[in-house]
Parts: C-alpha cells; sequence; structure tokens
C-alpha cells in the first residue's frame, strides 16, 4: 500500500511539474552570445512560430519610449535567408480593422487601428515600407501585425529591424529595434 501510494504521489507530483507545450511566441528568448543588445530587442507575439503554418500572424510591438519623435513610414527589414510569405495586399473597400497589414496604436488603454495609405514589400532587398495616411504621434505603443504570413521551411533565428523616418526629416531612418523571432520545426 505505501508503495502504490508514493508511486501515485511521485507521477502526481510530475504531472503538475511538466510544463505545457507553448505554441506561440510571446517574448524574446534568452541570448548568451551575440544578438542585439537588451534595450534593443522589442517585444512580439507569433500566433504559431512553427515551419510551414499556411496562416501564421506576427504582432510586432514598438514600446511608446522608442518612440520619440512622430512617424510617416515604418521600414521593417529582414535577413536575406528568411524565406517566408507575407499578405500584403491592401483592400481600399475593406474595413482597416480587417486588412492583412495593420499599424495599431494605443493612446490611453486600447489599440486602435490607424488606416494606411500603401504598404510596398520590396522582397529583392527584404524590407517592408509602411506608410500611415497620418502621421503616428510619438510617445504611443505601436504594434505592427502582419496577418496571413506563410512561415519559412526550416526553422531558425530572424533579425527583424524596424527603422522610421518622421515628418520634415531629412531622408534617414532611425533604428529603434530589432524583433528577434524564432521559427520553430513542427
Amino acid at each position: 500500500m505505501k508503495r502504490w501510494l508514493s508511486a501515485s504521489l511521485i507521477i502526481g507530483a510530475l504531472a503538475v511539474a511538466a510544463p505545457p507545450e507553448v505554441t506561440a511566441q510571446g517574448l524574446p528568448g534568452f541570448t548568451l552570445f551575440g544578438g542585439p543588445r537588451r534595450e534593443n530587442q522589442l517585444g512580439f507575439r507569433l500566433d504559431y512560430g512553427t515551419t510551414g503554418h499556411p496562416r501564421d500572424r506576427y504582432r510586432l510591438r514598438i514600446p511608446a519610449e522608442k518612440m520619440d519623435f512622430a512617424v510617416n513610414q515604418l521600414s521593417i527589414t529582414y535577413p536575406d535567408y528568411y524565406n517566408g510569405d507575407f499578405d500584403m495586399t491592401l483592400n481600399p473597400d475593406r474595413d482597416p480593422d480587417r486588412q492583412p497589414v495593420q499599424v495599431r496604436v494605443r493612446e490611453g488603454g486600447d489599440y486602435e487601428v490607424i488606416p494606411l495609405e500603401d504598404v510596398i514589400w520590396d522582397q529583392e532587398n527584404q524590407v517592408i515600407e509602411i506608410y500611415p495616411i497620418e502621421p503616428i504621434s510619438a510617445g504611443n505603443d505601436v504594434e505592427i501585425v502582419f496577418s496571413n504570413v506563410r512561415n519559412p521551411r526550416f526553422g531558425g533565428m530572424y533579425y527583424f529591424n524596424a527603422r522610421v523616418f518622421s515628418p520634415g526629416d531629412l531622408p534617414m531612418a532611425r533604428y529603434l529595434g530589432t524583433w528577434v523571432l524564432n521559427i520553430s520545426p513542427r
């Protein structure tokens, strides 16, 4: 009887202590060597984060502390070995909340989707340029959402860099930070 009780307690403790399988990523992980410095890493969330997924969603976040100036263009660069696909087709007849690319700005409590003038995906130069109709005001949290993303066939770590242009600025991009995305094999 004592052995049965001991075995039951051990099995129960192991079942409770085992971590659940996580299918989405919420924040950057821990890097021992290399990579962007901690203060330059930006938060993100991938709905699935696995290879070959037909319809993933990337939520790339920029904190209010990084938004020192108003922004009239967002530029996201990614490495040449990233071979995923993005859906960049904006439909002018569709509600901004239903577009495959969204820019959300948190003013106060909730995120509000802002309308976009254009989104350009330059595959040859590995850059995505996002042009809002009105400049994004300084000092607000920003979330860039890419829906209908097809992840790369092979897993890996991908550095997506955020650069912005401000209205009236010289045409020079300002670096805001890096999202360190990890796509896991199935």
